[in-house]
């Protein structure tokens, strides 16, 4: 991996050696227990949705329902990576399991996950939340630009179906671009499946009518479309996050460009998704070994561990307002607001991000 050690005083290597060999190990039986609690919840939640039709407690329901939903793709991003269990056929069958009924195609959404981790932090290679310079968003269409800027929260279903800006292929075309070809099988299989749910929805609305189909799916699907694109964006967006060119690029320092930050309440329902610096790093941890992994490395990295601190709320503020386009050139950029001067570039490789150790569920 080329520039790997350039400005940083330990390898890849170094990291991964100072993990527990626990933390590489998944384990079925507790990957299929956590699998269980959010099944349990779910069904409790839509017990509980059944009895509150036509009341106001339906709001908060949907939103817990939708978060389920979120947890329960965060179950197969484990299978994705092969950190639900070491036996393939269990991370396939529960991967299908849990995405299919979210209209997210499995191996579809593997793949191009895949390329995201082997890419992250590349201008011109990473497939999730690739940055745009100034000339590249102004030629977007309107549609695709007011998304860009206003309309992000709602992208993950335009995404499935044609990709980013910039970026070309769908999830739901075996053929496109997306995926190599010892790929393709798998992905008309799930492509396939999601057809199928799909049929069985339009036929459950029929049957019983939109108004269920949209209080028992379409609307907590929402709500989980909303929290990806949430999540992912502030794990990839912030004023200090860098991104690199050619030869300023390589995979550590792209893994090492995400960002760690807390969801509060929400942190261990969403299966510690905050803790993401070391996912990039590892992503065949499994999501409940992320928290040690974290703490064994961050003595090693010394600061060089992006935790974000403010609100959820004001990150996503800042993200918008101030994370619109990139310079045209440079092997190292940052964000910039779109109106307005270019903002100026963090000094240094690094910015000091707070007392080593901390995990991003103890702020």
């Amino acid at each position: 991996m080329r520039n790997e050690t350039r400005e940083l005083p330990f390898t890849l290597r170094e990291l991964r050696d100072a993990i527990p060999a626990a933390c590489f190990r998944p384990s079925t039986a507790r990957s299929l227990l956590h699998l269980a609690v959010d099944l349990g919840l779910l069904g409790a939640l839509y017990l509980a949705s059944f009895h509150a039709t036509g009341t106001l407690w339906l709001l908060p329901i949907v939103f817990l329902q939708g978060t389920l939903f979120w947890a329960l793709f965060l179950i197969g991003h484990d299978c994705g990576h092969g950190a639900f269990s070491r036996r393939r056929g269990w991370n396939e069958w529960v991967g299908h399991a849990v995405h299919t009924p979210l209209l997210v195609p499995y191996h579809a959404w593997r793949l191009s996950h895949r390329a995201h981790h082997r890419h992250t932090g590349d201008v011109e290679r990473d497939e999730a939340w690739p940055p745009l310079t100034r000339r590249e968003l102004r030629a977007l269409p309107p549609l695709s630009r007011f998304m860009r800027l206003r309309g992000f929260l709602l992208v993950f279903p335009l995404y499935l179906l044609r990709n980013g800006p910039g970026r070309a292929g769908s999830h739901f075309d075996a053929k496109g671009p997306l995926f190599p070809d010892a790929g393709r099988a798998g992905v008309r299989r799930s492509v396939l499946l999601c057809g199928a749910m799909a049929a069985a929805l339009a036929a459950a609305g029929w049957r019983f009518g939109a108004s269920a189909l949209l209080q028992y799916w379409l609307a907590p699907y929402l709500v989980f479309a909303v929290w990806i694109a949430l999540v992912t964006f502030l794990q990839h967006t912030a004023p200090d996050v860098p991104w690199y060119r050619g030869a300023g690029w390589s995979h550590l320092r792209g893994a090492l460009s995400t960002v760690d930050r807390s969801y509060g309440p929400f942190e261990r329902l969403h299966h510690d998704v905050g803790s993401h610096v070391v996912h990039h790093l590892f992503p065949r941890i499994p999501h409940y070994r992320l928290r040690e992994a974290t703490a064994a490395i961050d003595p090693i990295l010394a600061g060089r561990r992006r935790r974000a601190r403010e609100p959820i709320v004001r990150a996503l503020w800042q993200a918008a307002t101030r994370c619109q386009t990139i310079p045209e050139e440079g092997e190292r950029v940052f964000y910039e607001p779109l109106a307005g001067p270019p903002a100026p570039a963090p000094a240094g490789e690094w910015i000091p991000p707070g007392r080593a150790g901390e995990s991003p569920a103890t702020r």
